[in-house]
C-alpha cells in the first residue's frame, strides 16, 4: 500500500489527511521535519512513498496527478512529492543533503556534487510560519543529483503551500472557484484526435469512462471488452445476411466506443501499465484484421469472393502504419529538424477549419471505422473494400508525399539510434544479412537516394514477377532471390539518408504483395484465407517490434528474426512453395507457415510483454 508522510501536524479543520486516503494512501505524520527520514525507512522498498507538506491547499486531482501516475518514477507538485520505489535510494541521499541529519556534511556517496545540493539548501523556501517546504526541496535535490522529476500541467488546478492565513484563505477560495472533476473528465480525453472521434464519441464516451472507474473496472478489462465485441462484430458480418450485416455495423461502433473509452478510463483515474499499452496497440489491430475477414466470410456464403480485396486491405493499412512509424523513428531525435514544408504545415494547423480537414483526409481510425460500419450495414461485402482500398490509397499518397517532400528540403543528421531504428524495422534475416557483409564496401559509394530506389526496384521485380507469372513459375523464385541481393544492398550501409525511412515500408508492400499474388495466382479455394492468416501473423510481428522500439528496449531478440527468416526469407519460402508444390497443396503449406510463424511470435511476444523488462508505451496519438 502506498504511504503519505505529513512532514507536520496537519492545520486544523484542514481535508488533507481524507484526500490522501481517497487516493488509496496510508498517512503518517511526522512531529517534526526531520522526522520523515525515519519514517520514509520504515516503508516497504517495494511501496510508493510521498512526502507532503500539511500546509499544502489545492484540488484533489492536482495531488492525483503528482502522486499516483504510474508512469513515472519520481513526480511532485508544489507542496507534494511522490517516488516509486526505483527512485528510492535516490529520495534517501536527497533528504541526507535536505533534512537530514547530517545537511552540513559531505555529500552522500552517489549524491549530487557540493555545490549543487548547497543551492539546493539555499533555495529552499519557507512555507507557513517560516518553516521549510520540505517536498519541494526534496524535489530540487533530486533534479540536482540527476533523478527526473515529472511535474504535471495543472492548468487551472490548484496546489499551493500558502505562507500566512490570510494567503491559505485565498487559496482556498481560488480551490472552490474551479470544478476539478469537470477538469478531470476533460483531460481524460486526448489532446489531438480525428474529427469523428472529437465530436461523435468523447463527448459521452468520458462519461462511460467515468462510469467504468467508479465501479472499480481497469482500462484492460475495457480493452478485453472491446476486442470481444469486434469479434462478435466480425462474426456477424460472417453470416451473410443483411440483418447480420446491420448488426455488424453497430457492433463495430460500440467496439471502438470502448477503444476510446478504455484510453479516456486510463487517463480519468491514472491507470496506466504496460501491459494495458500492449494490449490497446495490438488489439485494434486485431480488431480491424479479424473484421475483414468476417467480411470476406459473409461475402463468400453469398457467393462473392473478396478474399483478395481482404487482404489488399490489410496489406495497404499495415503498410501505411510502417510508413507513419519509419519516418518518426528516422526523425525522432534528428539534428536541425526543420524543412520550409514543415513550417507550411504549421501555418496551416493555426488555421482552425484545415486542421480537421487535414485529419480527417489521412483517413484516421474513427472516421475509417465509421465509414466501414456504415457501409457495412447498408452495402455489401465488396463496396466496403473498394471504399477502404480508395480512401486508405488516397491517404497513403497525401501522406507519403508530403513526408518525401518535407525529407527532401530538410536539413537534418540522423542519428545512430535512428538508423538503428530503422534497421530493426526493416526486419533482415540471415540471408539478407550475410550479403549486406559482403556489399558493405559497394554501399558506402552509393549516392544517399540510391538504397531506397534499390529496395524499391528489387521490390516491384518481385511483385511483378509474383503477379504476372503462371503459378508454378521459377519466375518468382529467380525473383525472390535478385530480391533478397538488392535489399542486402539498400541496407548495407546505416540508414541514414534522406528518404531511407522508405525502406521498411518497401519491404513490408514487397513481401505481403508477394504472398497475395502468389495466393491470387494459385486459383484455388482456401489459398487467399491461408495467405491472409500469414501475412495476419507477419504483420503482428511487425507491429510487436514498432513497439518494442518505442519503448526504448529495441527489435525483438536476434534469433526470433532469424527463426521467421526476415522478409527476404519469408518472401523467398513462399514462391518456392509456389513452384514446388501443387496449388491444392499450396494452401495446407501457407497455412502451415502462417500457423508456425503465429505460434512463434506469438510465444516470445507475450513472454516479453508480462516481463518486468517490458517499457511503458503510451501512445497519446491516433494512429492512422
Amino acid at each position: 500500500m502506498p504511504t503519505a508522510i505529513l512532514t507536520g501536524p496537519p492545520v486544523p479543520g484542514s481535508s488533507l489527511e481524507g484526500d490522501l486516503r481517497s487516493l488509496g494512501f496510508d498517512v503518517r505524520v511526522a512531529s517534526r521535519a526531520e522526522d520523515v527520514s525515519a519514517l520514509i525507512a520504515a516503508v516497504p522498498g517495494a511501496d510508493r512513498v510521498a512526502v507532503v507538506d500539511p500546509h499544502f491547499v489545492g484540488h484533489v486531482h492536482a495531488l492525483r496527478l503528482a502522486l499516483t501516475d504510474p508512469r513515472f518514477p519520481a513526480a511532485a507538485v508544489s507542496g507534494a512529492l511522490t517516488v516509486r520505489p526505483a527512485a528510492r535510494a535516490a529520495l534517501t541521499r536527497a533528504l541526507a543533503a535536505t533534512v537530514g541529519t547530517d545537511v552540513t556534511g559531505p555529500t552522500p556517496p552517489g549524491g549530487a556534487s557540493d555545490d549543487a545540493l548547497s543551492a539546493v539548501r539555499a533555495a529552499v523556501r519557507p512555507g507557513a510560519a517560516g518553516t521549510a517546504v520540505v517536498p519541494d526541496a526534496l524535489a530540487d535535490a533530486l533534479d540536482a543529483e540527476g533523478t527526473a522529476v515529472h511535474r504535471p500541467e495543472l492548468g487551472s488546478l490548484v496546489a499551493s503551500v500558502p505562507g500566512d492565513p490570510q494567503a491559505r484563505n485565498e487559496a482556498r477560495q481560488a480551490v472552490e472557484a474551479v470544478d476539478d472533476e469537470a477538469i478531470r473528465l476533460r483531460s481524460a480525453v486526448k489532446a489531438r484526435d480525428g474529427f469523428f472521434t472529437t465530436f461523435c464519441i468523447s463527448p459521452y464516451s468520458r462519461y462511460l469512462a467515468r462510469w467504468c472507474a467508479r465501479r472499480g473496472l481497469t482500462p484492460n478489462q475495457v480493452t478485453t471488452a472491446s476486442l470481444l465485441t469486434a469479434l462478435i462484430a466480425a462474426t456477424a458480418a460472417g453470416t451473410g445476411t443483411r440483418a447480420g450485416y446491420i448488426a455488424a455495423g453497430l457492433l463495430l461502433l460500440f467496439s471502438f466506443v470502448l477503444d476510446c473509452t478504455d484510453g479516456q478510463l486510463a487517463r480519468y483515474s491514472l491507470q496506466y501499465s504496460t501491459m494495458g499499452a500492449w494490449l490497446d496497440a495490438t488489439f485494434d489491430r486485431a480488431k480491424e484484421y479479424a473484421y475483414y475477414a468476417g467480411l470476406a466470410l459473409g461475402a463468400a456464403r453469398g457467393g462473392d469472393d473478396v478474399w483478395a480485396l481482404a487482404l489488399g486491405a490489410m496489406v495497404l493499412q499495415t503498410c501505411r502504419h510502417v510508413v507513419d512509424f519509419s519516418f518518426n523513428e528516422a526523425n525522432h531525435d534528428a539534428v536541425s529538424n526543420t524543412s520550409p514544408t514543415a513550417a507550411l504545415s504549421d501555418k496551416l494547423d493555426r488555421v482552425g477549419w484545415t486542421v480537421w480537414v487535414r485529419r480527417m483526409i489521412v483517413l484516421p481510425i474513427g472516421e475509417r471505422w465509421a465509414m466501414i460500419a456504415v457501409l457495412t450495414a447498408v452495402t455489401t461485402p465488396r463496396i466496403v473494400f473498394y471504399a477502404l482500398l480508395i480512401g486508405c490509397a488516397f491517404a497513403a499518397t497525401y501522406t507519403t508525399a508530403g513526408r518525401v517532400l518535407r525529407s527532401l528540403t530538410r536539413k537534418a543528421r540522423r542519428t545512430d539510434r535512428a538508423a538503428q531504428a530503422l534497421a530493426d524495422l526493416a526486419d533482415s534475416g540471415p540471408l539478407a544479412e550475410s550479403l549486406a557483409h559482403r556489399f558493405k564496401a559497394a554501399a558506402r559509394k552509393l549516392p544517399a537516394l540510391l538504397p531506397p530506389a534499390i529496395a524499391l526496384a528489387g521490390g516491384a521485380v518481385l511483385v511483378a514477377a509474383a503477379a504476372l507469372s503462371d503459378y508454378g513459375s521459377i519466375w518468382p523464385v529467380l525473383a525472390a532471390v535478385v530480391y533478397a541481393a538488392t535489399s542486402a544492398l539498400a541496407v548495407a550501409r546505416p540508414l541514414k539518408g534522406a528518404l531511407d525511412w522508405l525502406v521498411p515500408p518497401v519491404f513490408r508492400a514487397a513481401e505481403y504483395g508477394t504472398v497475395l499474388a502468389l495466393a491470387a495466382r494459385a486459383e484455388v479455394n482456401g489459398a487467399l484465407p491461408a495467405a491472409f492468416g500469414l501475412v495476419a501473423a507477419v504483420a503482428y510481428h511487425h507491429y510487436d517490434t514498432v513497439y518494442r522500439i518505442r519503448g526504448g528496449t529495441g527489435a525483438p531478440p536476434h534469433w526470433l528474426v532469424r527463426a521467421i527468416g526476415g522478409h527476404e526469407g519469408r518472401a523467398l519460402a513462399v514462391a518456392l512453395l509456389a513452384a514446388l508444390v501443387t496449388d491444392t497443396d499450396f494452401t495446407t503449406a501457407l497455412t502451415a507457415l502462417a500457423v508456425a510463424v503465429a505460434l512463434v511470435v506469438l510465444v516470445e511476444s507475450i513472454r516479453f510483454w508480462v516481463s518486468s523488462a517490458a517499457p511503458a508505451v503510451h501512445d497519446e496519438g491516433e494512429p492512422a
